[in-house]
């Protein structure tokens, strides 16, 4: 897809250096998000994981809400515009097909996991269902001190189905997650931390200063070191003792020698 494309479904990425920011560009339905909007995301996500230089990605709502969730347009079978994709179209496909679409949607959250850079999710306002499993689908989450988050799929008699529940257990463990996602309560910004949902939550003027120190410090080492130190915590807890103690050596060995190449140029 073209930047051109990309804004028409309301994405905007921007690349500095070595930091790559993904910005939801809806702000007048606070950033309610749609199918092509996923199909956008993936899409991007191909991009950045090619790109070696970038080492971190952001990801950010335009105005005063990360987002609000799925576009509720996007559930009323009667309100489909010709050739605007909605979710109200799976009801039409078989189960083999409904399966295979959610799995394309779910591909434009589960790139930002990925080893090659550290993901950091930038959150104000409301993230609200799909907005709040992008942001958990992002490695780290900095809050804004009135930040609310809700896995609000439960409340419209569905589950939340864009990758969201795997790391909602990792940071607050089985029955908090559970509690959080069957009630669809809201989590304000004070909670998330204290639970580990997120790192902190700071003023709403500081956001922006506060995610770009974090992202400083995750590109000041060497690459290397960071893509292979984020891939060993993310098989630490699946992983027998032995695994990973196979695993932490054969990074080792990949650092040593990058490091000694280094030195002798």
């Amino acid at each position: 897809m073209t930047p051109e494309e990309l804004a028409a479904v309301g994405l905007v990425v921007e690349v500095e250096g070595a930091v790559a920011t993904v910005t939801l560009d809806r702000p007048e339905v606070r950033n309610a998000q749609t199918p092509a909007m996923w199909r956008g995301l993936a899409t991007i996500g191909e991009r950045l994981v090619a790109d070696d230089a970038v080492r971190v990605v952001v990801v950010r709502g335009a105005g005063t809400s990360f987002s609000a969730g799925l576009d509720r347009a996007m559930l009323d079978p009667t309100s489909s515009t010709e050739g605007v994709e909605s979710v109200a179209d799976l009801l039409s496909r078989s189960e083999e097909e409904m399966s295979a679409t959610i799995d394309d949607y779910q591909r434009g959250f589960t790139w930002l996991r990925d080893p090659s850079f550290v993901s950091i999710a930038a959150v104000q306002g409301y993230a609200v269902g799909a907005g709040f499993q992008l942001a958990l689908s992002c490695d780290l989450r900095v809050l804004t001190d009135d930040a609310q988050l809700c896995m609000k799929e439960t409340a419209l008699g569905l589950v939340p189905d864009l990758t969201g529940t795997k790391p909602l257990v990792e940071a607050v463990g089985y029955s908090r997650a559970l509690e959080i996602c069957a009630t669809a309560r809201m989590v304000g910004a004070e909670e998330a931390v204290r639970i580990g949902i997120a790192l902190t939550a700071v003023p709403t003027d500081q956001l922006a200063a506060t995610v770009a120190h974090l992202a400083g410090s995750l590109t000041a080492p060497m690459p290397g070191a960071v893509r292979e130190t984020k891939a060993l915590v993310q098989t630490a807890a699946a992983s027998s003792l032995e695994d990973q103690r196979r695993l932490e050596r054969e990074a080792q060995g990949r650092r040593f020698r990058e490091v000694a190449s280094t030195m002798q140029q």
